[in-house]
């Protein structure tokens, strides 16, 4: 007995559900179709079906009674026809299959798993064919981000973040530190121009659609040249511990330098100790005495300039609680009033 299916007069079932396929997408959605007998073809159109990538997709249609043959398509390729197989796709299965249902289920879903899918159905009298469109959602996933950068202060800086997703994820940008900070921007591309020191710290891209949100973060470090702290003279008693402290503020940090007037103090010099350690440093004299007071200045110094700041050492009278600050000139003065106190 021959079958005949939307007008083709088929030897297989196979080659009848392909050229069904082919008369479906030639023909406008819920047109008849007649077969070499008049019957008509009922195209039934279902409501779009929308997933999330990742989720598992099932897919069913009613089969009525005296259904002859079954089968589910996607596009242009047959997935099931009827309990076999076509579909290479292990992530495609049949579920269940009898007079009442036609179920396939699809693990995993992608996005190029999205389009028109059709269960054509051959009963003893027509056929009948259902279709329905599937819409995969994607989260965002941000691609291409902006890497770490290092500026010297005053340059135009430009951090650019690209994302996928469906639908379309909005971007935005915000500073997170230091804390208070409201630059923010709600594009793909952040500028910053003349950027300041201030403007240093952690900015977080955000791309976010209705399924998701995806977030990474760009540390933004901005070099600028040392700016010295006003130095604080400081008063010792003779023969005791002397310290003299500077405070620089660079990035990077900044290599500290002492003098005393146009002498350079290294290290260890005449006792002296110097101890560096991030913003600070110290100069220290463990038993300070008269060859020690005058003026002492401080150098900070990085890749981008200096800054420098003066500090006096005076020798401070232990009983009386004053304090006499002492200079080359100021020495020879004393030293020339005791000898006139002698005669």
């Amino acid at each position: 007995m021959k079958m005949v299916v939307c007008g083709c007069c088929a030897t297989s079932w196979r080659r009848c559900v392909v050229m069904s396929l082919r008369l479906l997408f030639l023909l406008p959605a819920g047109l008849p179709v007649r077969s070499q007998g008049e019957s008509q073809s009922d195209n039934k159109q279902m409501d779009n079906i929308t997933i999330r990538q990742g989720e598992t997709l099932f897919l069913s249609c009613s089969q009525g009674d005296f259904v002859t043959h079954t089968a589910w398509l996607n596009r242009s390729s047959i997935l099931y026809a009827g309990e076999d197989k076509w579909s290479v796709d292990p992530r495609v299965s049949l579920v269940t299959l009898n007079q009442d249902e036609f179920t396939i289920k699809i693990e995993d879903v992608d996005l190029t798993d999205e389009g028109q899918y059709i269960c054509a159905v051959q009963t003893s009298s027509r056929p009948r064919t259902t279709s329905v469109h599937i819409i995969v959602q994607v989260p965002p996933k941000i691609v291409n981000l902006s890497k770490d950068l290092v500026v010297n202060e005053g340059s135009n800086v430009t951090l650019m973040c690209l994302a996928n997703g469906k639908p379309e994820p909005a971007i935005g940008w915000r500073m997170l530190s230091p804390s208070g900070d409201s630059l923010s921007s709600d594009s793909e591309v952040l500028e910053i121009p003349f950027i300041s020191r201030y403007r240093a710290g952690v900015y977080e891209c955000t791309a976010a659609n209705d399924i998701a949100v995806d977030t990474q973060t760009v540390e933004l470090t901005v070099n600028y040249p040392p700016s010295v702290s006003d130095g604080r003279d400081v008063g010792v008693t003779l023969g005791q511990r002397g310290v003299l402290q500077c405070e620089a503020d660079a990035v990077p940090e900044a290599d500290f330098e002492w003098y005393r007037d146009d002498r350079r103090i290294f290290n260890g010099f005449d006792g002296i100790e110097i101890e560096d350690a991030g913003a600070f440093s110290k100069l220290t004299f463990f038993n300070v005495s008269e060859t020690d007071f005058g003026n002492y200045t401080c150098v900070a110094i990085n890749k981008l300039g200096s800054a420098n700041t003066s500090i006096i050492l005076y020798v401070q009278d232990g009983n009386s609680g004053t304090s006499t600050v002492f200079t080359p000139t100021c020495l020879l003065l004393v030293v020339l009033l005791q000898l006139l106190l002698k005669f």
